[in-house]
């Protein structure tokens, strides 16, 4: 691999030839012909591929570890590859063969790039500055997203110690981007089970679940009290709710013709609001 790599750096345009049932070509053409042998060479694999199908090898991409791992490497690989349209073309090859996320590798590419304090580009920067924007835009309708995920990264790298924490204050109907609604019931009847051992393999016919799942476990998570992190997260999601239903609340003292029983009997459940949210905070 390290003269694969030389050759490669020097200029060479490598690629690797897989064949099968021969010891070396010489025995190859002698039992096959050489008609077979230009087939091999015309589906000749680059360097690329060819690291990142031995990466596959020793990992099972339907265990949550090994598709991080899985991720985390392919970054690494892609990073190394200088040339951006290149680079994209892999990219859109490899997240097709293994059925992970695009955003997913960008974010990460994204990530060891500002690490490694370069210069040079990852990804062709408009595209990825788009995708984030898109994020971005998709947060602002939705500020609870980000939570959402944290959570469903906690269920699944921490299992039923989160899960008896949570159930009885965050319910899968709180949940407000669908996807994360759909994920979070799978996990709760999972985890009301026992712990979970294989989660692709929960949503192994839903290709956007497992896209989403996979952009959320990319994700770096440091936590040193997760106690705390989970009250946190718990006392997040009753605020939202008590500011939802405040709002609704005020929609309807504005749209509404109400008497003055009702009205005294609203405000009455607006201030009880107030003083929970202040509680909380």
């Amino acid at each position: 691999m390290r003269g694969l790599e030389i050759l490669q750096n020097m200029g060479f345009d490598i690629r690797i030839l897989q064949l099968e049932g021969a010891k070396d070509p010489d025995e190859f053409i002698i039992k096959y012909g050489s008609g077979k042998f230009n087939l091999f060479i015309q589906n000749a694999i680059s360097l690329v591929e060819f690291k990142v199908k031995n990466l596959k090898q020793n990992l099972d991409l339907n265990q949550a570890n090994d598709k991080i791992k899985f991720l985390n490497e392919v970054s690494e690989i892609l990073s190394k590859t200088k040339n951006d349209i290149e680079k994209e073309v892999y990219l859109d090859k490899i997240c097709k063969n293994y059925n992970i996320s695009k955003e997913a590798i960008y974010a990460q590419l994204n990530k060891i790039t500002y690490a490694n304090a370069s210069s040079a580009k990852v990804l062709d920067k408009s595209k990825a500055i788009q995708r984030h924007q898109i994020i971005s835009r998709e947060d602002k309708q939705n500020s609870s997203t980000s939570r959402e995920n944290l959570i469903i990264l906690l269920l699944i790298n921490e299992g039923k110690k989160v899960y008896e924490k949570i159930k009885d204050e965050i319910k899968p109907s709180d949940f407000q981007d669908e996807k994360n609604k759909k994920i979070v019931q799978v996990l709760y009847e999972e985890l009301e089970k026992g712990d979970i051992s294989n989660v692709i393999g929960l949503f192994n016919e839903d290709e956007e679940l497992i896209s989403h799942i996979t952009y959320i476990l990319s994700k770096d998570l440091e936590i040193n009290d997760l106690d705390k992190a989970i009250n946190d997260l718990i006392n997040k999601f009753l605020i939202t709710k008590l500011l939802e239903e405040k709002n609704s609340i005020l929609e309807q003292l504005v749209s509404e013709k109400l008497d003055k029983e009702q009205t005294t009997k609203i405000e009455n459940r607006l201030q009880e609001i107030s003083l929970k949210i202040a509680s909380i905070k």
